[in-house]
């Protein structure tokens, strides 16, 4: 029971929260531009609490899973003083935009103060190489900073991580920094095979062995593994944690691995054939970083800016369609997740991740969403007038029908993967 109320604390927290200063972003420049807010609310539903301002009434309502700003003007346009409708447009973008920025704002922020308080970087200064890999072939000694590699920066070991992968075993020019001087040295990384299914599993949960997702044209897709699946027996061996799962991909002598899977209260053999993937290793060790402010902050401000890239690489996969329905999570799944955080640093991640998740989710072209109201303002603005007041009625009632209906769906998956 203890349990239960500690994590329905950590949720209404962090959902109410987030909606707050997503809320208080919209009202706070609406004020600023002038604009008349009727109603400053969090939540839906009906009214746990009311107070009436001068100009504006605050509520808090029972349903902590959103909130809103209800402007003069805004929903019918109005002729009134202070009316959203007649601000002009640069108005009514700020006004438009400043939720989704205090929520992105407000997670770069915290992101940052995380990793910055972090006591484990590491560097880029090579300590140590290892034998039978491509550095020990190379001209790479110990001591040496790899500064660039195909002339892109490199600030973090995570940088280095990403060009290997993409680097299909071509030879690379490495810089690195000796007796401060610049070396280019050319060296071919080092390739692993591995075995891979294109079946991931849930996280946060280490004897959880349902599928999560399956990636799209894996041979885990091509053979009928789906989402939701939990993953009995691999080779005749009942499985009871994802380690298992791990250690019986790598042990597989052949490219062939037997599954058994439950599904719903069905049992299922596939016999899936393994793709054999290739990891790219140039075979060095680096050095931890010294624990001094400076470093603090270039570290934190170098995996700041990776997790803003991360961020923008997930909703160009949404956008081009290479993101599943299936890996999308709505509140009943964010509400899990946060249930699931243990500790103080864990459950502020969670708060910047959907923090910024929430921002960069309002700002989509979809009407309904602030980004939504943003196009059709931009659209005002290239035509050099409004458009009428039903056809933008209409389009946001359209809009708020696809995000109802979407949020079903969602909320149905999310279920699916809690069962």
């Amino acid at each position: 029971m203890l349990a239960f109320l500690i994590a329905l604390i950590k949720i209404v927290f962090l959902l109410g929260f987030l909606i707050f200063i997503h809320e208080l972003g919209h009202f706070t420049v609406a004020k600023l531009c002038k604009v008349k807010v009727n109603e400053f609310a969090i939540g839906f539903g009906p009214t746990i609490w009311k107070k009436q301002g001068k100009q504006t009434k605050y509520a808090l309502r029972l349903i902590p899973l959103g909130g809103f700003v209800s402007m003069e003007g805004e929903e019918e346009r109005s002729e009134s003083e202070g009316s959203f409708s007649q601000a002009s447009i640069p108005k009514r973008i700020a006004i438009v935009v400043a939720g989704a920025t205090v929520n992105i704002i407000f997670a770069l922020l915290v992101y940052f103060g995380l990793m910055a308080t972090q006591n484990n970087y590491v560097s880029t200064q090579i300590e140590s190489i290892l034998p039978e890999y491509a550095a020990s072939q190379s001209e790479l000694q110990v001591g040496d900073e790899i500064v660039k590699i195909e002339g892109k920066d490199i600030h973090l070991k995570t940088d280095m991580d990403k060009i290997l992968q993409n680097s299909e075993g071509k030879p690379l020019t490495i810089t690195v920094k000796r007796n401060e001087q610049l070396l280019d040295i050319e060296v071919t990384p080092t390739a692993q095979e591995y075995k891979s299914t294109g079946i991931y599993l849930e996280g946060g949960d280490d004897t959880s062995t349902k599928v999560l997702m399956v990636e799209e044209g894996s041979t885990a897709a091509l053979h009928g593994v789906q989402a939701n699946d939990k993953i009995l027996q691999i080779n005749g061996k009942t499985i009871t944690n994802q380690q298992e799962i791990i250690d019986q991909i790598n042990q597989t002598a052949g490219d062939t691995l037997s599954l058994v899977l439950q599904r719903g209260n069905e049992e299922i053999s596939i016999e899936l054939p393994l793709d054999k993937m290739y990891a790219y290793y140039l075979g060095v060790q680096f050095a931890t970083a010294q624990m001094n402010l400076g470093n603090r902050m270039y570290y934190g401000f170098w995996e700041t800016i990776d997790f803003v890239s991360s961020i923008a690489d997930n909703v160009k996969q949404l956008l081009t369609g290479n993101v599943s329905m299936q890996q999308m999570m709505g509140p009943v799944g964010i509400s899990e997740v946060v249930a699931k955080t243990e500790g103080i640093r864990e459950f502020i991640y969670m708060l910047a991740l959907i923090s910024i998740s929430l921002g960069v989710t309002n700002l989509l072209p979809i009407p309904a969403l602030d980004g939504g109201k943003l196009l059709l303002l931009i659209i005002e603005a290239i035509r050099r007038k409004k458009l009428s007041e039903n056809m933008e009625i209409n389009i946001q009632l359209l809009g708020f029908a696809f995000l109802i209906t979407l949020s079903i769906f969602v909320a149905y998956q999310d279920i699916l993967r809690i069962l």
